[in-house]
């Protein structure tokens, strides 16, 4: 018999993953983040649909029926979907990763792509058969007229195809990219009679309130709707919230900008492995030809195409090639961890991070000093510990959704850092007045704003950073979720 929930959030990835040994055990890893946080401040009965990412998760499934431990979830309701390997790949890295991300970080190199064929037609169909099992899972769990908060782009279909199913339910959809402005967004197939374009807005506005991080981003989708869909927008009573209407329904539109989680960070990053950890960046990083320590700027990032890392090199480069003064005076940490390197375009990409890298330490490496001290290996310790003792942080993507990285250094600084943040960041939306504003494509500004944030008077560093601190911490994720749950509810 199936427990009905009277909450539910619906994720590509959930809480927890598993790894299957030689010997056939199952290793459960607990995640983190907004939604782990949040979910667990939920009184009252509550569920997390999730799919099973690999064979360890498909393993746990098959012992379990899906239905999860609490015992290894943090005491967490976990349904977990079993979906066929071939159709998750197709959905996930054929559609979602290579199609939906690339035009919501708009990554096209367009004279050679997109290419949409008969082989991405059959992924689209894998998509939808992908969002069909999470809408059937959901309309199974949820009590009458439960609150359901569907995540980010994986799932743009469900909200739709869960309407149909269960007219009775409360529903949400929350965006953690970026959206695409109209004109590149109909880089998709736009038919608006059956189009990939429109079934993606059409499959958003099947829920009651769609959210996203910024402003910025929650207009780009309601320009979409009206472009592509002919559909109306209104702003609600009280200014608040945005209204699309369409087809007879009307979908309320709310921007929930995620905060750090400044409780948590501030805790973990006092433990004796982060002290160890700072211990050893400090030993890396050196003292200059002045017997000072050096200045550190720091980045953490995955190899993520849209981070920027390699132009985020090229900038330090030119600092280094324009200001002669900050040659073994300063170090570039670099934390570039890889990301979808089941990709041909990201593993090359990582390639490219490390040689560019290797290239500058080459040419001006000399003696004891290394220019540019560069990660590759996941470590959540090692990052916070960079985060404390960063005296610039380099945050340039070419477009993010939000970007936490930029919230979390000035909430962990031990000294006071200067933000160097690049206007495409939806984070610039709540940071700009007190971080150094970049272009992301402009090298030679990039480069000139991370000698004004190295040559910043440590008084005016201490304050901006305080008021970054307090800026980044105003949406923690327990209250970032909670909100959205009580919107969606009124």
């Amino acid at each position: 018999m199936v427990t009905r929930h009277q909450v539910l959030v619906a994720s590509n990835r959930g809480p927890v993953s598993h790894t299957l040994g030689e010997g056939g055990e199952l290793t459960v890893k607990r995640g983190g983040g907004g939604l782990v946080s949040g979910l667990s401040a939920v009184k009252g009965d509550a569920v997390w649909v999730c799919a099973a990412l690999g064979e360890g998760d498909r393993e746990a499934v098959r012992r379990t029926g899906g239905e999860l431990d609490p015992a290894d979830t943090g005491g967490q309701q976990v349904r977990m979907l079993d979906i066929a390997p071939d159709v998750f790949a197709d959905a996930y890295n054929g559609i979602a990763n290579s199609v939906l991300w690339f035009v919501h970080h708009m990554l096209y190199q367009t004279p050679t792509e997109p290419v949409f064929d008969a082989d991405f037609e059959r992924q689209w169909r894998s998509y939808e058969a992908y969002n069909a099992a999470f809408a059937d899972a959901l309309a199974r769990e949820a009590a009458e007229g439960a609150a359901v908060l569907v995540q980010d782009y994986h799932l743009t279909l469900v909200p739709a195809m869960l309407r149909e199913r269960r007219p009775d339910l409360r529903i949400g959809h929350f965006s953690h990219t970026p959206w695409a402005p109209p004109d590149y967004f109909r880089m998709l197939p736009d038919d608006p009679d059956g189009g990939v374009a429109a079934e993606v807005l059409r499959g958003i506005l099947g829920a009651d309130r769609a959210a996203f991080l910024t402003q910025r981003w929650a207009n780009a989708f309601t320009d979409c709707c009206v472009r592509l869909l002919g559909a109306e927008v209104a702003v609600a009573d009280g200014g608040d919230e945005m209204i699309v209407t369409h087809e007879g329904r009307r979908t309320r539109i709310g921007v929930h900008g995620l905060g750090a989680d400044a409780d948590f960070l501030r805790e973990r990053s006092r433990r004796p492995d982060v002290e160890d950890r700072i211990a050893l960046l400090r030993e890396q990083i050196g003292r200059g030809p002045d017997g000072e320590p050096r200045r550190a700027i720091v980045r953490v990032d995955r190899t993520e195409l849209s981070k920027n890392i390699v132009r985020g090199l090229l900038a330090y480069r030119r600092l280094l090639a324009d200001r002669p003064e900050w040659r073994g005076r300063v170090v570039h940490v670099a934390f570039a961890y890889p990301s979808r390197q089941d990709l041909a375009v990201y593993r090359e990409y990582t390639d490219e991070v490390a040689r560019v890298a290797a290239e500058i330490n080459a040419e001006y490496g000399e003696g004891d000093w290394t220019p540019v001290e560069l990660h590759l290996k996941d470590d959540f310790a090692r990052s916070l510990a960079a985060y404390r003792l960063a005296d610039v942080a380099l945050v340039n993507p070419i477009r993010d959704g939000m970007n936490l990285v930029a919230k979390e250094i000035p909430v962990l600084s031990d000294g006071g850092c200067a933000l160097v943040l690049s206007r495409e960041a939806g984070a610039f939306a709540e940071l700009a007045e007190d971080a150094i504003t970049v272009n992301p494509y402009d090298i030679g500004a990039t480069a000139d704003a991370l000698h004004r944030a190295l040559t910043m008077d440590a008084g005016e560093r201490a304050e901006r950073t305080k008021r970054l601190a307090a800026a980044a911490t105003a949406l923690p994720p327990t209250k970032w979720f909670l909100d959205q749950l009580n919107a969606l509810r009124g």
